[in-house]
């Protein structure tokens, strides 16, 4: 009997990669450069908010939407209106442009119902529209050497009800956490990866680009690309979300990007 064919993971560019451009060069950068995608952060921006602008860019580029990236930071609380619209309204965009999963940030502790009943909301979200709603691990707020309790109920999602999971490695470097050993324990409740760096430093949220911080970004990508992982392997996506506003110099983003892909490409075996 034939032996199944491993999947190969797709490595895509999250928008938030290229800000402060936008959606158009996205996507271009993402062909330009070899990616297999793109994730979109819901901002602002109304472009990241209108089905038919990312198809159009989707057809024009042969670069599909994997993912939309809910508005669930503080930055976008304006967006969208209430806390559970956001969730609503990303399903139905990611219906709208052909992609099955919506990332979201844990509920903030002030966000009342909408806290209190999150898992039972995005269950019923992921029921309706087929959606996966893979939730984010996010990190604790220092001042004064003290931890504010930010999210509710917590702002790690291993030990949570939450069927899929989003992992960041620059969040967890923030946390302190060990990547490695989450997405170990995650298995396949992990949906989706959002690919960077980052340093334990206390509160200052990095992206890197893979292989600059200290988290174990190797290990981990060594391991979602086994094809026993969580059982029957990895079924999600990986999204590199690094911070390149820092690029002032001509091609230095392009570079930072190509890196991280390449980066990806490597430790997942999939280097010809």
């Amino acid at each position: 009997m034939p032996v199944a064919e491993q999947r190969r993971i797709p490595v895509t560019l999250s928008s938030s990669s290229v800000y402060p451009l936008g959606v158009a060069e996205t996507f271009s950068v993402a062909e330009d450069l070899g990616y297999d995608g793109v994730e979109i952060m819901v901002t602002h921006r109304s472009e990241t908010q209108q089905a038919a602008v990312l198809n159009e860019h989707a057809w024009r580029f042969g670069m599909p939407v994997v993912a939309i990236h809910a508005p669930t930071l503080l930055l976008t609380q304006q967006v969208w209106g209430s806390a559970w619209d956001k969730l609503h309204r990303s399903a139905d965009l990611a219906q709208r442009v052909g992609c099955g999963v919506v990332v979201a940030h844990p509920p903030f502790r002030w966000q009342g119902t909408y806290a209190s009943n999150f898992a039972e909301g995005i269950a019923e979200i992921e029921e309706r529209t087929g959606v996966v709603i893979a939730v984010e691990n996010m990190y604790p707020w220092r001042a004064g050497g003290r931890e504010a309790a930010m999210y509710l109920p917590h702002w790690n999602p291993v030990d949570q009800p939450y069927p899929h999971v989003t992992w960041d490695f620059s969040h967890a470097a923030t946390a302190e956490d060990d990547s490695y050993e989450s997405v170990r324990a995650l298995g396949s409740r992990l949906r989706h990866l959002h690919l960077t760096d980052g340093w334990s430093n206390g509160f200052k949220d990095d992206h890197l680009v893979p292989g600059y911080g200290n988290q174990r970004v190797v290990e981990t990508m060594e391991l979602i690309a086994q094809p026993d992982f969580g059982g029957s392997g990895f079924d999600g996506v990986v999204a590199v979300e690094v911070s390149t506003r820092t690029a002032r110099r001509v091609g230095e983003r392009e570079r930072m990007l190509a890196e991280s892909l390449a980066f990806a490409r490597k430790h997942l075996g999939q280097q010809d």
